[in-house]
């Protein structure tokens, strides 16, 4: 049996499987590249032998940064970029590159130096998964590291302090914004139609600027201006993360639960129901035998099969 590799990162919240960017950049890239990972969230444990996220575990051997661990997924045959072209390639790197330098200080700026979000969102978020004494460090250690990145790489001459500096980060990150829009056009990848690294880095910057519930953000006012990009982040969370896309899982399990309940199906095979859901139990009633067969229902039939049941069984 081939050993198991754990990806150790910060846990999801609004919507997200990760509220960390570079956490979800590899979550992303292993869902592309078909990488069969276990995922560990740290909250409330700090099992990371580096103090770092996120961090794979491997037979021994511990990765971190994104770039190193998506290099190593590709050295196991996990490539998501294996279709690309040598252009695209440099495309890809060049982009990641324009992300890091243009759009992460300002998303530092966002989740991390703003009084306002650090105080309403970012702040009580991290300490509440962080356990004691760590939830009155690690908040503070961030905003700190944070702060120190943006002024060491955008406090150049005559800006050195962060209000200073505002203006600029936000003004490039929200260029930056709109050159991944006019790149993206109405696709739902970068490059064809198949995820890329380039879509896992863009999803790990962009998603979490898209879904959290910001008090104060002029650069998410902005991001809900380009519709192409917000979709970009909704049909990747729908398309990969989710069991079965644009439907629950737990839909589909109420309906194969009450199927396969031998009282339940006799009413339904049965012309003798009495319930008010009969009728419309009758017009679906010849799919019952795809379903008892194995057979899958199209997505349009299960939902709409489901949802029939579920009205049945309130009424009984």
């Amino acid at each position: 049996m081939a050993a198991t590799m754990e990806l150790r990162c910060w846990g999801g919240d609004w919507g997200l499987p990760s509220v960390h960017t570079e956490s979800l950049i590899v979550l992303a890239y292993a869902k592309f590249s078909g990488a069969t990972i276990t995922v560990t969230p740290i909250d409330w444990t700090w099992k990371t032998l580096t103090g770092t996220v996120p961090e794979l575990v491997y037979q021994g051997s511990t990765i971190t940064e994104p770039a190193q661990i998506l290099n190593f997924l590709r050295k196991q045959r996990f490539n998501a970029d294996y279709e690309l072209s040598a252009r695209q390639g440099a495309d890809t790197m060049a982009y990641i590159a324009l992300l890091e330098e243009k759009l992460r200080p300002a998303l530092l700026h966002t989740f991390w130096v703003d009084a306002e979000n650090y105080a309403n969102l970012t702040r009580p978020w991290f300490a509440s998964r962080s356990p004691f004494p760590l939830n009155f460090l690690v908040p503070g250690r961030h905003a700190n590291t944070a702060l120190s990145r943006i002024l060491l790489t955008k406090g150049e001459s005559p800006l050195h302090t962060i209000t200073e500096v505002e203006g600029k980060i936000y003004s490039e990150a929200k260029e930056c914004l709109n050159l991944l829009s006019h790149r993206l056009g109405m696709a739902y990848y970068f490059f064809g139609n198949t995820p890329c690294s380039l879509d896992a880095f863009v999803f790990g910057f962009v998603a979490p600027l898209h879904k959290a519930s910001l008090p104060s953000s002029p650069l998410q006012s902005h991001l809900r201006q380009l519709d192409n990009l917000q979709r970009f982040c909704d049909h990747i969370l729908n398309a990969h993360f989710s069991s079965h896309p644009g439907e629950t899982s737990a839909l589909r399990r109420v309906c194969v639960s009450l199927y396969i309940d031998d009282c339940f199906r006799s009413r339904v095979l049965g012309k003798g129901y009495k319930d008010p859901a009969g009728f419309l139990i009758e017009r679906v009633s010849e799919n019952l035998v795809n379903f008892r067969s194995c057979k899958a229902f199209s997505k349009h039939r299960t939902y709409n099969f489901c949802q029939v049941v579920i009205c049945s069984r309130s009424n009984t």
